[in-house]
This record gives C-alpha cells, structure tokens and sequence, in this order.
C-alpha cells in the first residue's frame, strides 16, 4: 500500500504533487524536475492502520487544492466542465475524493458499490463524497446507471488531468502484474455482487486509459487529512480508515 507524507508532496512545472517515483519499466507521467519539498511531518492517527495518514498542516492541502484547481473535469449528471476547487467548501468542508481506475473497470464498481453504501454515513457526517473516474461522461452514466450511483457525485476526467497533477500510478505492470492487486481474490464475492449489471461497455474508448491507477483522499477545507495512491488494480483504501478520519475530525 501507498502511504503518502509530507515529504513526498512536491510540486514541479507538470504540478506533480504525490509523485513518488514508479518502479522501472513502469511509465509516469510525473516530472521530477526541480521539486519544491514539504518538510513538515504527517503523523500517523494512533487509531488507524498504516495505509492512513493525518496532516499536521494545512501547508500540503493548500498546495494540493491550489494545483487542482485549474484542472477541468466533468459532472457525469449534466457533462458540463466543472473545476475540481469548486467541489466542496473551501474553508471549512469535508470531502472524499475517491479516483476510480475508469468506468469499465469492475474491481472500481466495487468500490462504487461500497461508497454508495456509505453515503448515508458521510451525509450525516456532513462530508460531501466526490468519485472521479477516467473516461466520458457518457461512460460514467453507464456506471450510475446500471450499478447504481448517485449521479451528483460522479465526475469524470477524460484526459486525466487529476490523475497526473496527484502522480497516480500508471502503467501495465501496476494494472496486470503488481501484487497488491491479489487483495481482490479475497473480495470475489463483493465484486460478483458489484458487477451484476456489469458491461465492458463503459470502459474508454482511448484503451491506454484502462492502466490508469485510482487513489483516495480526504479534505477538511484546503487541508489534506489522508492521500493514498493505489499501488494496483483493486488495491482500495480500507473503508473503515476514511470512515474513521470523517468521525475523528471535527465537521463545521
């Protein structure tokens, strides 16, 4: 699993901003050219497993925010273009940013699954769920509909654009060969359920789209509570640790 800290936050002329490096051969899109460093340490919630990590400052947050902000993505309810800034409240609003893989992957209808299950959680929690995926938004409703999803919490990002900006894992051996995509031979049961109304028919049409991996992360305001890149296909966050940061942190 994909912990992220402080110090390995940076952000370059691409705006790369979690751009650990990929194991060789895989290909990134991520520049490491003249990386500007975060040196205030992030420190692990005494409650929460190792793939969860509380920000000690909002430093990081802001500069992530700040990045996203100028990346365009789209409502899957209306296909119009919306900016990422513009999703929840920047000052004091909860957010869980969920980056699905893309819309035909069935391991990410999983994960739909589970947050929409979840959702009941989050809005009396006063969190807002935001789920991005790769693809159109013509393909995103494909998901909402058949799955089903909330359609007003689905986005998609065709180009990619959130994906490169956090440094999000890309590459055929993360997508095929990585181990951390076994965990989903343990969830065959839940994917089963998840994929039902199933169809390959949302996947995107520009195929080097499906070696995209997702990731997941959490805002209070510009400030980042948790970030975690997907080390491979099907490798999620545990639920229980966003549910347990959404509770333990404060919602104005």
């Amino acid at each position: 699993m994909a912990t992220l800290s402080l110090q390995s936050l940076s952000l370059s002329p691409h705006r790369s901003l979690l751009s650990s490096p990929l194991p060789k051969p895989f290909p990134t899109s991520v520049s490491p050219r003249r990386p500007i460093r975060f040196h205030r340490p992030i420190r692990p919630a005494a409650s929460m497993g190792s793939s969860a990590s509380v920000a000690s400052s909002s430093d990081s947050g802001a500069a992530v925010v700040d990045a996203l902000g100028d990346a365009t993505i789209f409502a899957a309810s209306t296909g119009e273009p919306v900016l990422i800034k513009d999703l929840w409240d920047q000052n004091e609003g909860m957010a869980v940013v969920a980056l699905l893989r893309h819309f035909g992957c069935i391991c990410c209808w999983e994960l739909a699954s589970v947050l929409k299950d979840s959702k009941p959680i989050f809005d009396s929690a006063g969190v807002k769920l935001i789920a991005v995926g790769v693809g159109t938004p013509d393909k995103a409703r494909i998901l909402a509909e058949r799955l089903p999803f909330p359609l007003e919490c689905l986005y998609a990002d065709p180009d990619r654009k959130a994906y490169d900006i956090l440094g999000l894992y890309y590459g055929l051996g993360r997508t095929f060969f990585n181990p951390a995509s076994a965990k989903v031979f343990s969830r065959i049961d839940s994917i089963k359920k998840a994929g039902k109304n199933y169809t390959i028919s949302a996947t995107p049409d520009d195929k080097s789209s499906v070696l995209q991996q997702g990731g997941m992360f959490v805002f209070r305001g510009k400030e980042l509570l948790y970030a975690r890149k997907d080390e491979g296909t099907g490798d999620h966050a545990p639920l229980n640790d966003i549910l347990d940061i959404c509770c333990k942190v404060p919602v104005a």
